[in-house]
């Protein structure tokens, strides 16, 4: 597949952004990819599935054969449209809207989730939110804590949630960051949550280990996704992703099947465990 070098600068007022409103559109398919059943009529449940990174992930998983629930903010445009794309897959999805920040909400979202399917078998924490700031200086307490409510309090909340439905063989899989690693001085509480996320993962593979149920997570590098243009202003946009030793961005659809690797039988003997997708950067743990 041929990706963009470069991106436009471009611009969005509000997070988490909206890929109706990006130029160019994510890459969400690869039209080359069959399916192989790999995740046959599990039910899998994404949050921030309707664009980018968890679009990616659900449209994969379709093409593997599981149903498919997105919990997402308020981007209604796009959820629609990720859920016709699936349904066109012939699986079923269901869309529901509402702040994973808020416990009550992530508990309502399972209920209604078993209802709807009988069953959860894979979890996808990926939703996120991040506002750079140059100095932790500009940081205020109510950025730090709304950041944190939804990059790790969301996480914690419906993985907490989930856990009554889970069985022998479930998959927790957590969107992490190479800035969980690396660090970025313009995110720093951002930062910050990716790396909870990351022993979080660590801490539940453990936990959960007798059960069988694996736990893993992706940390990505930097990927076109509407969360990028409702970041950073557009000069910086124009610039995205041009310091990775691909000198590109990467597209969703490029992380896509790591997370089909980890949430099928593929990967029945990792748990606890980091893929780093990022265009050559060089971490280690």
């Amino acid at each position: 597949m041929d990706f963009p070098k470069t991106i436009p600068p471009q611009k969005q007022d509000k997070q988490p952004g909206l890929e109706l409103l990006m130029n160019p559109k994510p890459i969400y398919d690869n039209v080359n990819y069959q399916g192989a059943n790999k995740l046959s009529n599990k039910t899998a449940l994404i949050t921030g599935g309707d664009s980018g990174i968890g679009k990616a992930v659900a449209v994969a998983y379709a093409k593997e054969g599981a149903d498919i629930a997105i919990v997402y903010f308020d981007e209604h445009e796009d959820a629609k449209e990720t859920q016709k794309i699936i349904q066109k897959k012939g699986r079923k999805c269901m869309i529901i809207s509402g702040d994973i920040g808020d416990e009550s909400f992530c508990i309502k979202a399972i209920e209604n989730i078993i209802k709807e399917f009988g069953k959860i078998d894979i979890l996808v924490n990926n939703a996120a939110e991040q506002h750079p700031q140059n100095s932790i200086e500009d940081i205020t307490s109510e950025q730090l804590e709304k950041t944190f409510r939804t990059n790790f309090f969301g996480m914690f909340y419906m993985t907490k949630a989930v856990m009554p439905h889970l069985k022998n063989g479930s998959i927790i899989i957590n969107t992490s960051s190479i800035t969980a690693y690396k660090g970025d001085k313009i995110l720093i509480d951002y930062s910050a949550t990716k790396g909870a996320v990351t022993s979080f993962t660590r801490s539940m593979a453990l936990s959960l280990a007798s059960r069988n149920i694996r736990v893993n997570s992706v940390a990505p590098g930097p990927i076109w996704t509407p969360l990028i243009p409702a970041s950073f202003t557009a000069e910086q946009v124009g610039k995205f992703g041009t310091d990775t030793e691909m000198c590109r961005p990467g597209q969703p659809v490029e992380l896509a099947q790591a997370y089909v690797f980890l949430a099928c039988e593929d990967s029945s003997f990792v748990s606890g465990e980091t893929l780093h997708i990022n265009g050559g950067k060089m971490v280690t743990a």
